[in-house]
């Protein structure tokens, strides 16, 4: 099985937005820029559906 090249984008945009929802919780609300929140809500999603698109097509038959 030969690993996808969208792979290594996804786990480091969800790697990106977990970090950025733990650095959320960490230094509170009032803390921290808007940019942080968007790229936590944004980031780890996009993520995720990146992985699951890369694994789907890579589970395909040719």
């Amino acid at each position: 099985m030969t690993t996808s090249k969208a792979l290594p984008t996804a786990v480091a945009l969800f790697t990106l937005g977990v970090a950025a929802i733990v650095a959320m919780f960490v230094a509170g609300a009032d803390g921290l820029p808007a940019w942080v929140f968007a790229a936590g809500w944004l980031l780890a999603p996009a993520g995720l559906a990146v992985g699951v698109f890369s694994a789907v097509r890579g589970s395909r038959r040719r």
